[in-house]
């Protein structure tokens, strides 16, 4: 049998040239000077990284705007329930937290797809007759986001497209292309309380789409569809054979005059992985604890996917532990007055927001039915020194100090949301500072044309 030895003479810790020679069975055959390499810094960003874009920051961060010295800021665009102090968690989520902090049982890692026990307390907790639910239907996750990313990335390979709301959450764009996902984009309509539309979405469906997201109810729009809406969009979904990925963070969060229909309970065969999470309902976004049910009656998914699930839920080991300890309690603890006390707060501020909005020429709100934002028409002929709805905000934030977001940061131009989670005395100002504004700059259909003809 040969034995090969291979010598290498260099000179210095560097030498731009190596002598090499190859020793078989004791001869020596010289390969003669080969050119070494010189290590140097060449630490680059990944193509992810590169590809990872956020649209609300990038238009946010780019407005670079002063608001109004003589009046105190308010904000209506982040979408976090929090932020005044107006609605706090209730006291037995609180305590559901202290004392598993307090038992020390929850400082070690769990199973990355979360305990046992805190999967059975979910399925639990959303298991009914319609849609069943066990234990290994739940994986656990850190905020609804991840569990959105998950099942992006289980469904979906890179050249894959998904079909995406219009106006949308921008989160499922800035996560489908940092995976090399391409995101096609249909029309939801806001004549019609902005139920999608149906013909234009199945006409983007193709052999390389890999999921629908359906994000119900809807952060922008407030909006909450209807059972016979959903009923569609699963025929849509049967018809094209295409998963549902259902974003159910703001579920049950609905005004009293609307019913809340998890689409699962309506899918005789239409896989679903729905992803919710304590954020919104609880009023805790920063405590990062969210979860995938996975409906699947017909097996349609298999265990491919639930082990696809298992697999990347392992990159990071699972949600916070101390969030886990509590869950259970939280779940089936927390009294349904809480969760009445927080909806007659959001509906009376979308109806008071609804209300002033709607008296003032130029603007068109859409009725909110849930969640906690509410959007907001721009008829842009009346306004025609603002080229667009991110500089009319930009605008408002520099005359007014009234911050609404832009609807460009949801691929939807021309409109602005306004978030009803502050307190009521905010909003009513808030909408009276819009209507100073909005006087000070409309043009009524003569004076719009004479001020295009100026120009």
């Amino acid at each position: 049998m040969d034995s090969y030895l291979i010598q290498v003479n260099g000179h210095g810790d560097h030498a731009p040239m190596l002598d090499v020679h190859l020793k078989t069975n004791g001869n020596s055959i010289s390969l003669g000077k080969v050119k070494g390499r010189k290590p140097r810094w060449a630490v680059r960003a990944s193509e992810m990284s590169k590809k990872t874009f956020n649209p609300v920051r990038a238009i946010v961060d780019s407005m670079k705007v002063e608001p109004n010295p003589k009046k105190p800021m308010i904000s209506l665009s982040l979408g976090d329930p929090t932020v005044f102090g107006n609605l706090p968690t209730n006291d037995e989520v609180t305590r559901a937290m202290k004392e598993a902090l307090d038992s020390g049982r929850y400082n070690g890692y769990a199973p990355s797809v979360g305990y046992q026990s805190c999967r059975e307390a979910v399925a639990a907790y959303y298991s009914c007759p319609e849609a069943p639910l066990e234990a290994q239907d739940v994986i656990l996750t850190s905020g609804c986001s991840q569990a959105i990313e998950l099942a992006l990335a289980v469904l979906a390979n890179p050249g894959q497209n998904i079909l995406v709301p219009r106006p949308g959450f921008s989160l499922y764009k800035t996560l489908a292309l940092s995976l090399g996902i391409e995101v096609k984009l249909y029309n939801l309509l806001p004549e019609k309380a902005w139920e999608i539309d149906l013909e234009h979405l199945e006409s983007l469906v193709d052999e390389k789409t890999a999921c629908l997201i359906v994000n119900n109810p809807s952060n922008p729009c407030g909006s909450v569809f209807s059972k016979s809406h959903l009923q569609k969009i699963l025929a849509v979904a049967s018809r094209q054979c295409v998963p549902i990925l259902a974003d159910e963070i703001y579920g049950d969060m609905v005004f009293a005059d609307c019913k809340y229909e998890p689409i699962a309970t309506l899918s005789t065969n239409v896989p679903i992985l729905s992803c919710g999470g304590l954020a919104k309902r609880w009023l805790v976004p920063g405590w990062r604890m969210g979860w995938i049910l996975i409906h699947d009656r017909r097996d349609i998914l298999g265990n491919e996917i639930r082990d696809g699930l298992v697999r990347l839920s392992q990159r990071i080991l699972g949600p916070c532990t101390i969030v886990q300890g509590a869950l259970e309690r939280i779940l089936h603890r927390t009294p349904p007055e809480f969760y009445h006390n927080t909806l007659s707060i959001l509906k009376s501020n979308a109806d008071l927001c609804y209300a002033a909005l709607s008296a003032i020429p130029g603007l068109q709100p859409v009725r909110p039915a849930g969640a906690m934002y509410l959007m907001v028409e721009i008829e842009m002929e009346h306004f025609p020194e603002f080229e667009n709805d991110v500089e009319f905000t930009e605008r408002l934030i520099s005359e007014q100090s009234v911050f609404c977001l832009p609807a460009t940061c949801f691929e939807y131009p021309n409109f602005f949301r306004v978030v009803i989670t502050v307190p009521e005395e905010m909003i009513l100002e808030a909408c009276s500072r819009i209507q100073e504004f909005c006087e000070m700059h409309y043009q009524g259909a003569e004076g719009a044309q004479d001020l295009e003809c100026d120009k």
